[in-house]
């Protein structure tokens, strides 16, 4: 009863807040971009611009976040759907006072909710938007059928691609699907791995251009990083590369790409919306 009386407070607490967090897929065409890597580094460089940050890992079986900062949690959202933790249960601490949810292995369906576990998911991420200033979601290469109803409950996406022809078409291709079936949720760009920042321009242009003439869609060119040779090096010692050496041109790049998202200094008219991912959640999975 005390435990059930404690979870009613807190949700109810959660409800009185006006304040709820931003959910923000970040996705790519394909693997190999750069994507993990950039929602670690933004998360930080969102953090340390004083917002409260959880970065979910969802590339169930694939996901590369552990890896990049050396460690691996004892739990995982396998550990929500099997073994019966909370979700507050299985968040870690990372690396520039983040937050993180691991994917674990071994799980295949991810959110294939009956009634009662979406009822207990709600419930309990209710209170993750309510703690929080924005929660990332590192996407899987690729989309799912059940990472598009996931992609539908969001309320924004980051599309990262790079200069390469190829990486291009494929950020073109995964927008215009994901488009195509909603038409409301606004796009960020970024370009990783420029040589030189008219690359970086050119690149963007070149995809913006192509999304307004065939599909009529605007988009919000967010930025670019350099193909700076810290980010391996980073790698190589498994810590983010804003914190192997902040003054490094992508470390600087990404804290101006923070900046700018935080601050809404897009240069572009972009309305956004209140927070509906519950809701979202509600319609897509449940069909309610």
């Amino acid at each position: 009863m005390k435990d059930q009386a404690e979870n009613l407070r807190r949700r109810l607490e959660a409800r009185q807040n006006q304040s709820m967090a931003r959910t923000i897929s970040v996705l790519s065409g394909k693997g190999g971009v750069g994507k993990s890597n950039f929602s670690l580094n933004f998360s930080i460089a969102l953090s340390q611009r004083g917002k409260r940050v959880l970065l979910f890992d969802m590339d169930i079986g694939m996901g590369n976040i552990d890896i990049l900062i050396g460690g691996q949690s004892p739990c995982s959202i396998i550990d929500f759907f099997e073994n019966d933790y909370s979700l507050n249960d299985i968040i870690t601490t990372g690396p520039g006072n983040i937050s993180i949810i691991t994917g674990g292995t071994g799980l295949k369906n991810l959110f294939a909710f009956d009634e009662d576990s979406y009822t207990r998911f709600n419930e309990e991420f209710s209170l993750l938007l309510a703690n929080y200033d924005y929660i990332l979601f590192d996407m899987g290469a690729g989309i799912t059928q059940d990472s598009m109803k996931f992609l539908l409950c969001v309320d924004e996406w980051v599309v990262i691609t790079t200069p390469e022809p190829t990486s291009i078409m494929d950020a073109y291709s995964t927008i215009k699907y994901i488009h195509s079936v909603n038409k409301e949720i606004p796009l960020f760009l970024v370009c990783n791995r420029v040589f030189t920042s008219k690359d970086g321009k050119k690149t963007i242009n070149r995809l913006q251009n192509a999304l307004m003439k065939f599909l009529g869609l605007e988009t919000v060119a967010l930025g670019f990083l350099p193909d700076d040779r810290t980010v391996s090096k980073s790698v190589s010692k498994q810590m983010p590369f804003i914190l192997f050496d902040s003054e490094a041109d992508v470390s600087k790049a990404i804290l101006d790409i923070a900046s700018r998202y935080a601050n809404h200094s897009f240069g572009e008219e972009l309305t956004l919306q209140k927070s509906g991912f519950l809701r979202n959640m509600k319609r897509y999975f449940l069909g309610k």
